[in-house]
């Protein structure tokens, strides 16, 4: 597709399919569709929005809270297979595998939250295994809805929540198919798991969206309350209540049957333990 271009220009939106010539931006949010097939030569960035890139990985963005910096990656909108075929080992009975659309993209945290975001926000550390760089353990889904409140309250031009089950599989699994976004099985060299503490988030490797410890290291909140069947969706949470909330990825002292794509457990929103975290994804505006 040919390129609208525009130049010299004092702009508040990006359109795709275009490229900009000394252009000067006023941006606070951008959705990353809008951002594909686009060129800037020499364009300038204010606002919120100013801090981003594209590499081997994607788009990505990077937001601050008080100098603590957290780096976001596109999540273009699809189609997968969520769930876990008959054939794949350690498959669970609440794996029903089925189509899942996301017809909106997002951005979706790089990383779990620090323990150094998480204190700068909070002005607290729960966590047992102590380390700016490593994951904030020790919270419930309900200490993460206030972290992400209290964010929201502050820093409006940024509006976090958890990522839906649905939006946490497919950014796990990054386009694969397998038990593991690394292929059938994992080493410790890809994951962290069977360990004695939480390792830093970005200790291994990342998936092929940019996206790192989506196995291992710590749990992950999802917005779901849990089911146990899974039912063919497009964008929606899976259950309007419930009791207990999902939890997806697996921790650094399980095994890896459950760090599996496509495991899933659930916990009551108040229960907190040393392996589990959160990471969060920003609302889309559209």
């Amino acid at each position: 597709m040919d390129r609208k271009i525009i130049k010299g220009k004092s702009l508040q939106e990006v359109k795709p399919h275009t490229k900009y010539m000394a252009c000067t931006f006023y941006l606070d949010y951008v959705d990353g569709e809008d951002l594909q097939n686009t060129e800037f030569d020499n364009c300038s960035f204010r606002g919120s929005f100013r801090d981003w890139g594209r590499d081997e990985y994607g788009l990505w963005m990077a937001i601050c809270y008080k100098n603590v910096r957290q780096v976001m990656r596109w999540i273009r909108p699809g189609t997968f297979m969520m769930g876990s075929p008959n054939t794949e080992e350690y498959r669970l009975g609440n794996e029903q595998h089925h189509q899942v659309t996301l017809s909106k993209g997002f951005w979706l945290a790089e990383t779990v939250c620090t323990q150094d975001l998480w204190t700068v926000v909070m002005e607290k550390n729960p966590s047992k295994f102590q380390g700016k760089s490593r994951p904030v353990e020790r919270v419930s889904w309900n200490d993460c809805r206030m972290f992400i409140g209290k964010w929201n309250h502050e820093v409006p031009e940024w509006e976090l929540c958890l990522p839906t089950e649905a939006q946490w599989e497919y950014a796990c699994r990054a386009g694969t198919t397998t038990a593991f976004s690394f292929g059938e099985t994992i080493t410790q060299n890809q994951v962290h798991y069977d360990a004695k503490r939480t390792a830093v988030v970005k200790a291994l490797l990342c998936n092929d969206w940019g996206l790192y410890g989506m196995h291992g290291n710590v749990w992950e909140w999802c917005e779901d309350w849990y089911t146990h069947h899974h039912v063919t969706t497009t964008n929606s949470l899976r259950a309007p209540d419930g009791s207990e909330r999902v939890i997806r990825g697996g921790g650094w002292l399980n095994s890896p049957n459950s760090l599996r794509s496509a495991c899933r457990y659930s916990c009551l929103p108040n229960v907190y333990n040393d392996d589990i975290g959160f990471r969060f994804c920003l609302r889309s505006k559209k």
